[in-house]
């Protein structure tokens, strides 16, 4: 659809621009050759003149269908958001009310799944929320308690990686950032540090002076590699599963929210990850 789409513009542009340009020529030559018109400001004005609404109609014809799609697609992520919302609270309500009733381990492990899935996807829901958002607004920001977001998405992660021991020394920390934004950046440093320490059941995260600090034991990094994270699509190790568009994500969003972000790391002892805030 979109490559038709995309498809029909190019003809429409280019039929436009060729009868736009042979008009052009047509109009020269007639004051050129016809009417023989002496006066070289008036030929440019009219010229200028001409140039102006065919330039104003070509990007008419561009833009104008575009713009259409692009609400047409927002209104229906907008529809689609809110379709999604109720049977999200309704399964997130009903699995609460069943827990009341249910005593047996095995039914509870199984409610506590369906529990875990619905909150997973509560976090898309929250995520093409976030994304919807961003394209309408230049700058997300709210104040909450850096240590309690910390807390929830370990809490969260801790569900998906449960062979490790997540070690928490988190200063109470309230700050002005994008709460979202920062959620996913908080998972994609850990989701890397649990990836690449296969043999370490052990991850620290300190929040001490504004500064949050992930720390694994994992296989490290050499000066070379260190000087290649931010790319994308670069991993160290291509076995590994995703696309290596994390940490350039991470960096883009330090970068705009004027969060300080260091990387220390050294082969076979592992990582460091700092983020330094600024003071509210």
């Amino acid at each position: 659809m979109v490559t038709s789409l995309f498809r029909s513009f190019r003809i429409n542009i280019f039929i436009y621009y060729f009868l736009t340009v042979n008009a052009f020529l047509a109009i020269l030559h007639y004051f050129l050759a016809v009417v023989e018109v002496q006066n070289v400001f008036i030929l440019a004005l009219v010229m200028i003149c001409f140039s102006i609404l065919g330039g104003v109609m070509i990007s008419k014809l561009a833009i104008d269908p575009l713009q259409e799609h692009i609400v047409s697609l927002e209104h229906l992520s907008k529809e689609t958001l809110h379709e999604l919302n109720l049977p999200i609270s309704t399964i997130m309500t009903n699995t609460g009310m069943l827990k009341k009733n249910i005593k047996e381990e095995k039914e509870l492990k199984r409610l506590f799944r369906i529990e875990s899935a619905c909150e997973m996807l509560q976090d898309r829901y929250k995520e093409l929320e976030y994304m919807i958002k961003k394209q309408t607004s230049s700058k997300i920001e709210e104040n909450f308690s850096l240590d309690e977001l910390v807390k929830k998405r370990v809490d969260f992660l801790t569900h998906i990686y449960p062979q490790v021991e997540f070690v928490l020394e988190l200063q109470k920390t309230e700050i002005l950032s994008d709460i979202t934004g920062l959620s996913k950046v908080i998972d994609n440093i850990i989701d890397n540090g649990v990836k690449y320490a296969p043999n370490s059941n052990r991850y620290d995260i300190k929040l001490k002076d504004n500064t949050l600090c992930f720390e694994d034991y994992g296989c490290g990094m050499d000066e070379v590699e260190l000087m290649q994270i931010f790319d994308n699509y670069y991993q160290s190790d291509t076995n590994m599963q995703g696309f290596g568009i994390g940490l350039s994500m991470v960096k883009r969003f330090c970068d705009a929210q004027d969060i300080e972000l260091n990387f220390k790391s050294k082969p076979d002892y592992g990582t460091r990850v700092l983020l330094k805030f600024k003071d509210n």
